[in-house]
């Protein structure tokens, strides 16, 4: 039987280099001593509080259809914290509840790109954006940051990117995997570029709640930004919600008007109790939130300093998020080579950085949402590794 030309537009090219952290997920399963820093889901359980402000929805009879945008109170204050934080003036009609960010992204993309636009993505990029773009036929331009500077936005090549086709930009920050955040002045050179040009801009800031160093900046709150950009955000990392499926666009209202046609299709809205439960964690875990990204930042300390005394390894130290960018060019191996082989020897998983774009060829990303004792043991084992190839 015959499929869509679809399927081929998201399968992606990097999708191999998975294989090494699927092989570890079961490899664990089957009771191996294997350390797995190559996936970022939190290692923290989501809030006790949240679970039963969801069982008790559940009790009290919210397990039926619900309106396709979300939650209307859900809506409100994810648009009442975003204006807080940016200065953006939203409000619910800005906001739609998606299934994830994910979710977001895709339906994002399926509504304001086609054939033969272009869209510029800062690279490197998480994985998935390529699939996202690619299935609307839209040709995905990567913008490469300067790995020399520590992955810095070269304002030069993304002007020399944008051509007569160019119908977005779209960047993370704080970034997946690199977890540095964009600064004020790279993001208004980006602003007035979208202006200049009549782009949309696509801003996903999932990790905006991880940001350790550096204050985080949103570009919809530039003037002559609000018309014209996307902010994706996500319940999944800020409060240990990955497998709840809670993220949102905010956006101008007739976008997310079309996004509810599109939502209308494909997710016919998300489960009501889920909302609810979505709804208790902002406006009662900020806490919690807030000593995850302790012990995060803890953890990236942590790590930084061990891998500054290993030699052949240096570490990216990031603002903000849960992944540290290794570049192990020093040890006289590729990224690839050294996944396989540090796991083949130590059972230590971690990520082949190639997998966010060829700009991070030479980089390996480890996640540190693992518990300390597992991560000592991890740095140990790596330490070991490099010296048994002196």
């Amino acid at each position: 039987m015959k499929y869509s030309s679809l399927i081929d537009r998201v399968s992606g090219s990097t999708a191999d280099v998975w294989d090494s952290h699927y092989a570890a997920v079961e490899a664990g399963k089957n009771g191996e001593d294997v350390i797995i820093l190559s996936v970022g889901d939190p290692d923290f359980a989501t809030p006790a509080a949240v679970i039963e402000a969801a069982t008790d929805a559940m009790n009290g009879g919210d397990t039926h259809y619900t309106s396709i945008k979300g939650n209307n109170a859900l809506r409100s204050c994810i648009a009442e914290r975003h204006q807080q934080s940016s200065g953006q003036v939203v409000d619910l009609n800005n906001v739609i509840i998606t299934s994830g960010a994910q979710n977001a992204l895709f339906g994002v993309t399926q509504c304001i790109s086609e054939a033969p636009d272009e869209i510029i993505v800062l690279q490197p990029m998480y994985v998935t954006y390529e699939a996202t773009i690619q299935a609307t036929g839209a040709k995905l331009v990567p913008v490469v940051l300067d790995v020399e500077s520590g992955f810095s936005l070269d304002i030069e090549k993304l002007k020399a990117a944008i051509s007569a086709n160019t119908r977005a930009i779209y960047f993370a920050t704080p970034s997946n995997p690199t977890g540095i955040t964009l600064k004020q002045y790279e993001l208004m050179a980006i602003a007035e570029l979208a202006i200049e040009h009549d782009l949309w801009v696509v801003s996903d800031e999932v990790y905006k709640d991880f940001v350790f160093d550096n204050e985080f900046h949103h570009i919809a709150s530039l003037p002559g930004m609000a018309e014209r950009t996307v902010t994706i955000g996500s319940m999944s990392k800020s409060y240990a919600m990955s497998g709840w499926r809670v993220g949102w666009a905010i956006a101008p209202a007739g976008l997310v008007d079309n996004l509810e046609k599109l939502a209308l299709c494909m997710l016919y809205g998300l489960p009501g109790f889920i909302q609810q439960a979505s709804l208790y964690a902002l406006l009662n875990c900020e806490q919690d939130m807030l000593d995850m990204r302790e012990i995060y930042q803890r953890r990236r300390d942590l790590l930084v300093d061990k891998f500054s005394a290993i030699p052949g390894l240096k570490a990216l130290k990031p603002d903000a998020g849960m992944f540290l960018m290794v570049d192990v060019r020093g040890t006289g191996l590729s990224a690839p080579e050294f996944v396989k082989q540090l796991y083949d020897q130590t059972r230590v998983s971690v990520l082949d950085a190639t997998a966010f774009g060829a700009s991070a060829a030479g980089f390996v990303r480890v996640s540190y949402t693992v518990e300390d004792s597992l991560l000592d043991d991890a740095m140990k084992r790596i330490a070991c590794f490099i010296e048994s190839r002196r």
